[in-house]
């Protein structure tokens, strides 16, 4: 590592919040600093982690980890150290490995992506062939001082880049943009944005979208006899596009919110009509979602239907609201059986169910029968978060009527702590009796 391509002296000892089989106990403890170790390392110091309803799966002992770990993979903090292949003649590399320095603000995502191989190529970065994810026994998380960053030309998002981008490049004004928010770029943002446009962009959308029935919403193979056939015209109750949300934790909070602003500039922009009803078993989250709604400016929400609502009484709108036809997509963003059979419930006919839940070892609530029976498209797995970055950051540029703020009814994120409350925030995240939890180091 050469010494412009380092700030600080990276030697010595650094607290971190750590977690140890089999269950339920965390530590904040002296672990060592971490070094360069390959050439595409960056070393971040971290002014902000998340604590993520992901973190819970390890906390509870759901992931068949047996070592201990240094906790956390929502980080936002500068750069302080970078490995040799960071240079300003870097070539047939991913851009930042010619222009990240030392000093750069960033946002890392919650995997390693190397951005060279194929799926990062195409956007799906989360099953980059080096993905790794940030929290594990063989890769420390970001919930300490100090964090080694793999791959990390192609896996952190640097936004000193967007407040002085190279010639032809747009800049971005983020003079308005809270700190605190830039945590929800990390995962939960993208991952709620993902949930969103994994239903928008699926071809079962797409005949409201287009106002063509199904298949010649999309690409069509064939001459003026199939294409003629897409001129049949749909019935404007036909066009109403309703969509389920279940979960409003803090991921299903982005996932709505970001619908919301999606749904809003194509009601904008084509005359869009749809409805929106958000579930969730647990008041004091719907409650949370309904200050939410109220303060999102009515750019951002636009002027059809959209309630909160309980499992039973979004099952019963539901019906009522689409003549027992069911939504047309729905985005689970739990990650449990209870959750899917909801979705699965209120989904219709050749409808799609989005789900972004980090689901376990239980298995699936529906058979082979039932998804062949309801002709049900579902879709799962993990956000390509890097992918994802640009839709998010413009979101939450948008957004930060609700997104900007600390502990407010409408605000997503509850608190800012120190590591001194890790075991405390660790405790009241488990049992749902606070919301979005950010640690900063130097408290």
């Amino acid at each position: 590592m050469s010494t412009e391509n380092a700030a600080v002296n990276l030697s010595g000892m650094q607290r971190a919040v750590r977690w140890y089989p089999p269950a339920y106990d965390i530590r904040v403890e002296a672990v060592p600093i971490p070094q360069i170790i390959d050439p595409d390392d960056a070393i971040v110091k971290v002014t902000l982690a998340g604590l993520c309803g992901s973190d819970l799966h390890i906390y509870r002992g759901h992931e068949d980890v047996d070592s201990d770990l240094t906790c956390g993979h929502e980080i936002v903090g500068e750069v302080v150290a970078l490995g040799p292949s960071f240079r300003a003649d870097a070539v047939a590399r991913p851009q930042l490995y010619s222009t990240l320095r030392v000093g750069d603000k960033v946002v890392s995502p919650f995997t390693v992506s190397c951005g060279e191989c194929h799926f990062c190529r195409i956007g799906f970065t989360c099953r980059c062939i080096h993905s790794c994810l940030f929290g594990i026994p063989t890769l420390p998380g970001g919930q300490a001082q100090y964090v080694r960053i793999p791959k990390a030309g192609g896996t952190l998002f640097s936004l000193s880049a967007l407040k002085s981008p190279g010639p032809g490049a747009t800049k971005w004004d983020l003079s308005h943009l809270a700190d605190s928010s830039l945590i929800l770029l990390a995962d939960i943002l993208p991952t709620g944005v993902f949930a969103a446009m994994q239903a928008l962009q699926h071809p079962k959308i797409a005949p409201i979208l287009t106002g063509r029935p199904y298949p010649y919403g999309g690409f069509v193979p064939g001459g003026p006899l199939s294409q003629g056939q897409a001129a049949n015209a749909l019935e404007d109750e036909d066009r109403v596009l309703t969509i389920g949300v279940v979960g409003l934790g803090p991921v299903g909070v982005c996932a709505t919110v970001s619908l919301l602003d999606i749904l809003s500039g194509l009601e904008r922009d084509r005359g869009l009509v749809y409805q929106v009803i958000a579930i969730d078993p647990l008041e004091p989250r719907r409650v949370k979602m309904q200050a939410v709604y109220e303060t999102i400016q009515a750019s951002g929400k636009g002027s059809c239907r959209f309630v909160v609502a309980s499992v039973e009484e979004g099952k019963k709108l539901v019906q009522e609201w689409t003549n027992g036809a069911g939504c047309n997509a729905v985005l689970e963003v739990v990650g449990n059986t209870s959750a899917l059979t909801t979705a699965y419930d209120i989904v219709r006919p050749f409808g799609i169910i989005s789900s972004v839940g980090v689901h376990q070892e239980p298995p699936l609530p529906f058979n082979g029968r039932d998804v062949y029976n309801k002709n049900v498209s579902s879709d799962f797995g993990r956000c390509p978060v890097r992918a994802m970055f640009p839709i998010a950051l413009e979101i939450l540029l948008k957004r930060q009527d609700v997104f900007g703020g600390v502990g407010t009814a409408a605000s997503l994120i509850d608190r800012i702590v120190g590591f001194d409350q890790a075991v405390e925030m660790y405790e009241l995240f488990d049992k749902g009796q606070c919301g979005k939890i950010l640690f900063d180091p130097v408290l």
